[in-house]
């Protein structure tokens, strides 16, 4: 009898790796779920500006550290072609004190892409407006990375009195690299390195993306790979749409000046290379600026704990009366 319940025991693990490998789509919501409750998120999804966003939110948080961190949520905003998942290991430092919301932007994640609506700059920070409209929010943190990030600032310009602080977590998409990227080299030879037609296409970009690759769980990398394949033909759109505006943040960021702003910037960025900090650091003198070593392009996933301790003590230092002073965060 023994023998057969470990002949049943065995079979069992075996039918089970063979699903997770094989039928990897039954386990993504499982996993993301329990990713999300550990963090004390829940998905939620709200219509504003002829879209449905799926959203990650924590509500009301259990030990706010004071007035300030309780009535200003933070509002991370992906990069292109990423989602809302990506900050979810970010927030969970952070959800103790702080609502925390994380949106799938419009046109991408989970929330709707349409054909007949534009997917540039401008319609992103309107879009942004409407969301946080939907959810009642008058004023927030705006924490961003790559395109999330120039989305922030650019609200930021456009609606002051909404925006409480903004964090570049990992290089803002727009800043002009004295030193050119990897994948700035590829674009000026005509490629799109960010839209993946095929799985070697989706492996290249993974590498050009992440210095510290995290573990991802393959049901995980699985739909992600499937995502950017299905969606080629749309994202080569919006890779367009965005490729317009290449410099569009440089042209604009001296005027985000009267926001406490933070930048964290992957010295290893092969996205974005890291010598745009010498454009940050002469547009927004006042910044509190670090170059993270051995980071890649999204410090958020790559060293979570880290970035959202750099960043939960930039928003209290920001929050206290002698934030007034510029000294520089950790600069390196």
């Amino acid at each position: 009898m023994k023998r057969i319940a470990i002949s049943v025991a065995t079979a069992l693990v075996l039918g089970t790796v063979g699903l997770y490998y094989g039928a990897p789509s039954l386990f993504k919501e499982p996993l993301l779920s329990a990713n999300r409750h550990l963090s004390g998120l829940d998905e939620k999804t709200a219509d504003a500006a002829m879209h449905t966003i799926h959203y990650l939110d924590n509500g009301t948080p259990p030990n706010p550290a004071s007035v300030h961190s309780s009535d200003t949520p933070i509002v991370l905003l992906h990069g292109i072609f990423a989602e809302k998942d990506h900050w979810v290991d970010f927030a969970r430092p952070l959800t103790d004190q702080y609502r925390v919301i994380a949106p799938d932007i419009p046109g991408f994640g989970e929330s709707t892409r349409r054909a007949d609506q534009a997917y540039d700059y401008g319609a992103h920070v309107t879009r942004l407006a409407a969301f946080l409209d939907a959810l009642g929010l008058a004023k927030v943190h705006l924490a961003g990375n790559s395109m999330g990030g120039t989305i922030a600032a650019l609200f930021a310009l456009q609606h002051p009195e909404r925006v409480a602080s903004v964090a570049f977590i990992g290089a803002p998409h727009g800043i002009r690299s004295p030193q050119p990227s990897t994948m700035d080299r590829l674009i000026d030879t005509g490629q799109r390195p960010l839209v993946a037609h095929d799985a070697t296409a989706f492996k290249a970009m993974m590498d050009l993306v992440f210095e510290k690759r995290p573990f991802l769980p393959y049901p995980i990398l699985h739909a992600s790979e499937q995502d950017a394949l299905r969606n080629a033909a749309s994202n080569t759109r919006l890779w367009d749409a965005q490729l317009k505006d290449r410099y569009l943040l440089e042209q604009h960021l001296a005027r985000l000046q009267q926001h406490p702003t933070l930048v964290l910037w992957g010295d290893s960025d092969r996205v974005f290379d890291r010598s745009g900090l010498q454009a940050v650091q002469k547009l927004l003198p006042q910044a509190h600026i670090a170059a993270l070593p051995g980071i890649g392009h999204l410090p958020m996933m790559e060293a979570p704990a880290d970035t959202a301790q750099r960043y939960a003590r930039f928003l209290e230092q920001s929050s206290a009366p002698q934030a007034a002073n510029h000294a520089h965060f950790n600069k390196k």
